[in-house]
Protein backbone atom coordinates (compact mmCIF):
# COMPACT_ATOMS: atom_id res chain seq x y z
CA UNK A 1 0.00 0.00 0.00
CA UNK A 2 1.10 3.55 -1.11
CA UNK A 3 1.94 5.95 2.41
CA UNK A 4 1.38 9.42 2.32
CA UNK A 5 1.84 12.90 4.14
CA UNK A 6 -0.04 15.78 2.88
CA UNK A 7 0.86 19.54 3.34
CA UNK A 8 -2.08 22.11 3.07
CA UNK A 9 -2.77 25.73 3.24
CA UNK A 10 -5.82 24.92 5.64
CA UNK A 11 -7.10 28.55 5.43
CA UNK A 12 -8.67 31.10 3.26
CA UNK A 13 -9.13 28.56 -0.07
CA UNK A 14 -11.94 25.78 -0.24
CA UNK A 15 -10.09 23.64 -3.44
CA UNK A 16 -7.95 22.29 -0.16
CA UNK A 17 -10.99 20.87 1.22
CA UNK A 18 -12.10 19.16 -1.70
CA UNK A 19 -8.41 18.00 -2.37
CA UNK A 20 -8.74 16.40 1.40
CA UNK A 21 -12.23 14.79 0.01
CA UNK A 22 -10.51 12.91 -2.44
CA UNK A 23 -7.88 11.86 0.07
CA UNK A 24 -10.47 10.46 2.64
CA UNK A 25 -11.89 8.34 -0.44
CA UNK A 26 -8.83 6.45 -1.36
CA UNK A 27 -8.31 5.75 1.77
CA UNK A 28 -11.85 4.41 2.55
CA UNK A 29 -11.16 2.55 -0.50
CA UNK A 30 -7.92 0.76 1.48
CA UNK A 31 -6.08 2.08 -1.72
CA UNK A 32 -3.78 4.61 0.54
CA UNK A 33 -2.73 5.18 3.63
CA UNK A 34 -2.81 9.09 4.73
CA UNK A 35 -0.07 8.89 7.66
CA UNK A 36 -0.16 12.48 8.45
CA UNK A 37 -1.58 16.00 7.53
CA UNK A 38 0.35 19.19 8.16
CA UNK A 39 -0.89 22.83 8.09
CA UNK A 40 1.01 25.31 6.62
CA UNK A 41 -1.06 28.54 7.01
CA UNK A 42 -2.62 29.00 10.64
CA UNK A 43 -5.37 30.66 11.54
CA UNK A 44 -7.07 29.91 15.31
CA UNK A 45 -9.47 27.95 13.74
CA UNK A 46 -7.05 25.78 11.29
CA UNK A 47 -6.77 22.28 13.39
CA UNK A 48 -10.35 21.91 14.94
CA UNK A 49 -11.90 22.80 11.57
CA UNK A 50 -9.45 20.49 9.70
CA UNK A 51 -9.98 17.55 12.50
CA UNK A 52 -13.89 18.52 11.81
CA UNK A 53 -13.53 18.10 8.26
CA UNK A 54 -11.87 14.84 8.68
CA UNK A 55 -14.23 13.55 11.18
CA UNK A 56 -17.21 14.22 8.70
CA UNK A 57 -15.06 12.56 6.03
CA UNK A 58 -14.22 9.34 8.32
CA UNK A 59 -10.58 10.03 9.03
CA UNK A 60 -10.80 10.97 12.77
CA UNK A 61 -7.32 9.29 13.67
CA UNK A 62 -5.66 10.51 11.33
CA UNK A 63 -2.92 13.12 13.03
CA UNK A 64 -2.69 16.45 12.10
CA UNK A 65 0.22 18.82 13.08
CA UNK A 66 0.40 22.83 12.44
CA UNK A 67 3.05 25.65 11.97
CA UNK A 68 2.01 27.84 14.42
CA UNK A 69 4.08 30.68 12.94
CA UNK A 70 2.71 30.80 9.95
CA UNK A 71 0.11 33.46 10.83
CA UNK A 72 1.21 36.15 7.71
CA UNK A 73 -1.01 35.32 5.46
CA UNK A 74 -4.82 36.88 4.75
CA UNK A 75 -8.53 36.01 4.92
CA UNK A 76 -10.90 34.85 7.32
CA UNK A 77 -13.35 32.52 5.66
CA UNK A 78 -15.98 31.91 7.63
CA UNK A 79 -16.69 27.92 6.31
CA UNK A 80 -12.94 27.76 8.95
CA UNK A 81 -15.18 28.64 12.55
CA UNK A 82 -18.17 26.57 11.87
CA UNK A 83 -16.51 23.82 10.78
CA UNK A 84 -14.48 24.36 13.96
CA UNK A 85 -17.52 25.30 16.13
CA UNK A 86 -19.60 22.03 14.67
CA UNK A 87 -18.95 19.29 16.74
CA UNK A 88 -17.91 21.11 20.19
CA UNK A 89 -14.02 19.25 20.09
CA UNK A 90 -11.86 21.67 22.14
CA UNK A 91 -8.81 20.85 19.63
CA UNK A 92 -6.72 24.13 19.35
CA UNK A 93 -3.77 25.49 17.19
CA UNK A 94 -2.01 24.59 20.71
CA UNK A 95 -2.46 21.66 21.14
CA UNK A 96 -1.54 20.15 17.77
CA UNK A 97 2.34 19.19 17.19
CA UNK A 98 4.59 20.66 15.36
CA UNK A 99 4.03 20.12 11.40
CA UNK A 100 8.08 19.66 10.52
CA UNK A 101 8.47 17.59 13.55
CA UNK A 102 5.25 15.28 12.46
CA UNK A 103 6.33 14.93 9.46
CA UNK A 104 9.79 13.66 10.73
CA UNK A 105 8.07 11.21 13.12
CA UNK A 106 6.01 9.73 10.84
CA UNK A 107 9.70 9.07 8.44
CA UNK A 108 11.03 7.95 11.00
CA UNK A 109 8.24 5.30 12.01
CA UNK A 110 7.98 4.31 8.12
CA UNK A 111 8.73 0.59 7.04
CA UNK A 112 8.40 1.66 3.16
CA UNK A 113 8.83 4.93 1.17
CA UNK A 114 6.60 7.65 1.77
CA UNK A 115 5.27 10.02 -0.92
CA UNK A 116 4.33 13.72 0.20
CA UNK A 117 1.46 15.46 -1.48
CA UNK A 118 1.89 19.47 -1.31
CA UNK A 119 -0.93 21.89 -1.96
CA UNK A 120 0.17 24.75 0.55
CA UNK A 121 3.46 26.49 1.43
CA UNK A 122 6.51 25.09 1.64
CA UNK A 123 7.95 26.00 4.78
CA UNK A 124 7.20 23.04 6.52
CA UNK A 125 8.77 20.68 4.14
CA UNK A 126 11.93 22.91 3.86
CA UNK A 127 12.29 22.73 7.82
CA UNK A 128 11.95 19.05 7.62
CA UNK A 129 14.59 18.67 5.14
CA UNK A 130 16.58 21.15 6.62
CA UNK A 131 16.74 19.09 10.24
CA UNK A 132 17.01 15.87 9.29
CA UNK A 133 18.51 15.80 5.07
CA UNK A 134 19.39 12.35 5.59
CA UNK A 135 16.10 11.12 6.89
CA UNK A 136 14.68 13.12 4.17
CA UNK A 137 16.59 11.28 1.37
CA UNK A 138 15.90 7.74 2.98
CA UNK A 139 12.43 7.52 3.31
CA UNK A 140 10.48 10.27 0.96
CA UNK A 141 10.03 8.44 -2.62
CA UNK A 142 8.89 11.08 -4.28
CA UNK A 143 6.73 14.63 -4.13
CA UNK A 144 3.69 16.13 -5.38
CA UNK A 145 3.14 19.55 -4.86
CA UNK A 146 0.60 22.60 -6.01
CA UNK A 147 2.55 25.29 -6.90
CA UNK A 148 4.27 27.68 -9.64
CA UNK A 149 3.39 28.84 -12.78
CA UNK A 150 5.34 27.35 -15.42
CA UNK A 151 4.22 28.42 -18.70
CA UNK A 152 6.14 31.37 -18.93
CA UNK A 153 9.84 32.48 -17.36
CA UNK A 154 9.52 33.86 -14.04
CA UNK A 155 5.88 32.92 -12.92
CA UNK A 156 4.35 34.44 -10.01
CA UNK A 157 1.94 31.98 -8.38
CA UNK A 158 0.63 31.84 -4.06
CA UNK A 159 2.36 29.05 -2.91
CA UNK A 160 5.64 29.88 -3.68
CA UNK A 161 5.32 33.86 -3.67
CA UNK A 162 2.58 34.76 -1.08
CA UNK A 163 5.17 36.17 1.54
CA UNK A 164 8.85 36.48 1.96
CA UNK A 165 9.02 33.28 4.15
CA UNK A 166 7.14 31.59 1.80
CA UNK A 167 9.30 32.40 -0.92
CA UNK A 168 12.47 31.71 0.76
CA UNK A 169 11.05 28.46 2.03
CA UNK A 170 9.99 27.55 -1.76
CA UNK A 171 13.68 28.40 -2.97
CA UNK A 172 15.25 26.22 -0.33
CA UNK A 173 13.47 23.03 -0.80
CA UNK A 174 13.33 23.08 -4.70
CA UNK A 175 16.95 23.31 -4.62
CA UNK A 176 17.43 20.79 -1.88
CA UNK A 177 15.11 18.09 -1.46
CA UNK A 178 16.50 15.12 -2.73
CA UNK A 179 13.27 13.35 -3.96
CA UNK A 180 11.85 13.73 -7.44
CA UNK A 181 9.34 16.47 -7.64
CA UNK A 182 5.94 16.55 -10.09
CA UNK A 183 4.49 20.53 -9.85
CA UNK A 184 0.61 21.24 -10.97
CA UNK A 185 0.61 24.62 -11.74
CA UNK A 186 -1.63 27.79 -11.38
CA UNK A 187 -2.03 27.26 -15.30
CA UNK A 188 -3.07 24.06 -15.17
CA UNK A 189 -6.14 24.84 -12.95
CA UNK A 190 -7.55 27.78 -13.59
CA UNK A 191 -10.32 27.40 -15.76
CA UNK A 192 -10.89 24.02 -14.39
CA UNK A 193 -14.02 24.87 -12.20
CA UNK A 194 -15.28 21.79 -9.75
CA UNK A 195 -17.94 20.67 -6.58
CA UNK A 196 -20.60 22.17 -8.34
CA UNK A 197 -22.36 19.53 -8.56
CA UNK A 198 -22.37 18.06 -5.05
CA UNK A 199 -25.93 16.80 -3.61
CA UNK A 200 -27.79 18.92 -0.72
CA UNK A 201 -26.50 17.85 2.69
CA UNK A 202 -22.82 17.25 1.48
CA UNK A 203 -20.88 18.94 4.64
CA UNK A 204 -17.95 19.35 1.35
CA UNK A 205 -20.78 21.47 -0.28
CA UNK A 206 -21.43 23.99 2.47
CA UNK A 207 -17.90 24.54 2.62
CA UNK A 208 -17.81 25.70 -0.95
CA UNK A 209 -20.85 28.00 -0.56
CA UNK A 210 -19.54 29.24 2.78
CA UNK A 211 -16.32 30.43 0.98
CA UNK A 212 -18.70 31.94 -1.71
CA UNK A 213 -18.17 29.24 -4.36
CA UNK A 214 -21.51 27.67 -4.46
CA UNK A 215 -21.32 26.49 -8.20
CA UNK A 216 -17.48 25.00 -7.96
CA UNK A 217 -13.80 26.25 -7.36
CA UNK A 218 -11.00 26.17 -9.30
CA UNK A 219 -9.70 22.77 -9.20
CA UNK A 220 -5.85 23.56 -8.24
CA UNK A 221 -5.33 21.02 -5.51
CA UNK A 222 -7.59 18.23 -6.52
CA UNK A 223 -6.19 17.79 -9.92
CA UNK A 224 -3.02 17.82 -7.81
CA UNK A 225 -4.19 14.80 -5.63
CA UNK A 226 -5.59 13.00 -8.07
CA UNK A 227 -2.29 13.11 -10.03
CA UNK A 228 -0.84 11.62 -7.08
CA UNK A 229 -3.03 9.01 -6.19
CA UNK A 230 -2.98 7.70 -9.93
CA UNK A 231 0.71 7.65 -9.87
CA UNK A 232 1.19 8.25 -13.41
CA UNK A 233 0.94 11.55 -15.21
CA UNK A 234 -0.27 10.17 -18.85
CA UNK A 235 -3.23 8.26 -17.46
CA UNK A 236 -4.37 11.04 -15.08
CA UNK A 237 -4.05 13.49 -18.62
CA UNK A 238 -1.05 14.85 -18.54
CA UNK A 239 1.96 15.62 -19.98
CA UNK A 240 5.58 16.17 -18.41
CA UNK A 241 8.42 18.22 -18.74
CA UNK A 242 11.35 17.30 -16.91
CA UNK A 243 13.68 19.56 -15.71
CA UNK A 244 15.33 21.89 -12.97
CA UNK A 245 13.04 24.12 -11.14
CA UNK A 246 14.03 26.94 -9.50
CA UNK A 247 12.61 29.34 -7.33
CA UNK A 248 13.71 33.28 -6.49
CA UNK A 249 14.09 33.70 -2.50
CA UNK A 250 13.15 37.49 -2.73
CA UNK A 251 10.53 37.35 -5.03
CA UNK A 252 8.97 33.65 -5.43
CA UNK A 253 8.83 33.55 -9.06
CA UNK A 254 10.02 30.21 -10.26
CA UNK A 255 11.99 29.40 -13.47
CA UNK A 256 12.13 26.05 -15.22
CA UNK A 257 15.33 24.76 -16.84
CA UNK A 258 14.34 21.62 -19.27
CA UNK A 259 16.28 18.94 -18.93
CA UNK A 260 15.62 15.03 -19.41
CA UNK A 261 17.74 14.13 -16.76
CA UNK A 262 16.26 16.44 -14.29
CA UNK A 263 14.80 15.68 -10.96
CA UNK A 264 11.30 17.43 -11.38
CA UNK A 265 8.64 17.77 -14.30
CA UNK A 266 5.63 19.98 -14.79
CA UNK A 267 2.16 18.95 -15.92
CA UNK A 268 0.88 20.13 -19.20
CA UNK A 269 -3.07 19.07 -19.91
CA UNK A 270 -3.88 16.81 -23.01
CA UNK A 271 -7.42 16.87 -22.06
CA UNK A 272 -10.22 19.58 -21.95
CA UNK A 273 -11.42 21.29 -19.12
CA UNK A 274 -14.28 19.34 -19.39
CA UNK A 275 -12.82 16.02 -18.76
CA UNK A 276 -10.84 16.94 -15.75
CA UNK A 277 -13.77 18.39 -14.06
CA UNK A 278 -16.15 15.40 -15.04
CA UNK A 279 -13.29 13.00 -13.70
CA UNK A 280 -13.51 15.27 -10.24
CA UNK A 281 -16.70 15.62 -10.32
CA UNK A 282 -17.02 11.90 -10.04
CA UNK A 283 -14.68 11.04 -7.37
CA UNK A 284 -15.76 13.44 -4.91
CA UNK A 285 -19.45 12.65 -5.44
CA UNK A 286 -21.12 11.99 -1.74
CA UNK A 287 -21.00 8.12 -1.46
Amino acid sequence: MRHFIAGTDWWTDCDDAVAMRLLACAVKRGEIALDCVGINACMPYSCASLREFLRLEGLSDVPIGVDREATDYRGRPPYQERLAKRSGDPFQNETAPDAAQLYLETLRRAKEPVEIIEIGFSQVLAAALAKEPKLFAEKVAQLWMMAGKWDEPNGWENNFAATPRAARAAAAFCRDCPAPITFLGFETADTVIVGGKLAEGDHLKQVLADHGSPNGRCAWDPMLVRVALLGDPQAAGFDCVTGTASVDPETGRNNFAPDPNGRHRYLVKTQTDGWYENEIDRMIASE
